[in-house]
């Protein structure tokens, strides 16, 4: 009997996705779409490269808050990349307003960002992709959750090193991310929740998506090199220069950190946020500071001042 040749499977006409998404809304190709139709290449570059560069921006009770200094900082990983999208600083900023706007959301993760693309003939040459804009915003999200900022995240110090930045330039935010995960399965192993990796020279570097002060006699430090410097930890800087509080960016060795009065971590992802347990020892007394509540406080605050902040318009 001669065998029967198997058939081809169907070639679907379109793609069904069957994956859960947050309610948001996109904005690719000229086109705003609901967070659940925003879709990617499988060639796109962004996507088999890593080959990007984004930034996120809060939106709380209605504001944007500092979206000027995310903006430049985006448009500065695009002149390092050697990027190009058709967009002005002012055009980039309506359409993350009119994401939020068409999203409804009063307190929102906001995120720009730009692929490499695709090329259409899958040159291997860069120069050759067509490179791709699109936005998005969806319901604000925070590193550490109500009960972590109540009492304080517990951290694990991962004996990972962030990829140098002769390697890859952290001023380009970036989805450079391997060891970054990598770290957090380490720390999920020791039951903490979150980590931070080394750089190195063995000293404190940063976590998945924040920078790390230490405080000491009531002074802070944060690590200078090998680190994205993130806009939290800039108004940081600020804040304390506004408190009259001394902040430096320096050396932050791994035994200064578990002896430090203090520690918290700095993200878009939620703000100023306490550490009160590194590799299962209480930082000091384990109980979250004054310093680290003082600042806390006011970068809250300065939500609502025009001077950090601008309004959505929802129409």
């Amino acid at each position: 009997m001669d065998k029967q040749t198997p058939s081809l499977p169907a070639l679907a006409s379109h793609h069904v996705d069957p994956h859960a998404y947050p309610n948001g809304v996109a904005y690719l190709d000229g086109q705003y779409v609901p967070v659940s139709q925003a879709k990617i290449s499988v060639l796109d570059y962004g996507f088999l490269h890593s080959d990007a560069t984004y930034d996120t921006v809060h939106v709380w009770n209605g504001r944007f808050f500092r979206l000027d200094l995310h903006i430049e900082r985006f448009f500065g990983g695009l002149e390092r990349l050697r990027m190009s999208i058709p967009y002005d600083r002012d055009a980039v900023a309506k359409i993350l307003h009119d994401c939020v706007a068409l999203s409804g959301h009063r307190s929102a993760y906001v995120e720009m960002l730009c692929t490499r693309g695709a090329s259409p003939t899958f040159s291997r040459d860069p120069r050759d992709a067509v490179n791709r804009f699109m936005a998005f915003s969806i319901p604000f999200g925070s590193v550490a959750n109500a009960e972590q900022l109540e009492r304080g995240l517990h951290v694990a110090i991962s004996h990972r090193i962030r990829i140098p930045p002769a390697s890859v330039d952290p001023a380009i935010k970036n989805y450079h991310w391997l060891d970054l995960v990598r770290g957090l399965y380490d720390a999920y192993d020791k039951d903490a929740e979150t980590a931070l990796l080394l750089d190195f020279d063995g000293n404190v570097a940063e976590g998945p998506g924040f920078n790390v002060f230490a405080v000491r006699d009531g002074r802070l430090t944060t690590p200078a090199t090998g680190v994205l410097a993130g806009i939290t930890r800039r108004t940081v800087f600020d804040l304390c220069a506004e408190l009259g509080i001394e902040a430096n960016a320096g050396t932050v060795t791994v035994t200064a950190l578990r002896e430090a009065d203090e520690v918290f971590i700095t993200s878009t992802a939620g703000g100023i946020m306490p550490v009160t347990r590194i590799d299962g020892r209480p930082v000091a007394a384990g109980r979250v500071g004054p310093v680290t509540n003082r600042l806390k406080d006011l970068y809250w605050q300065k939500h609502e001042e025009p001077a950090w902040s601008s309004p959505v318009s929802y129409g």
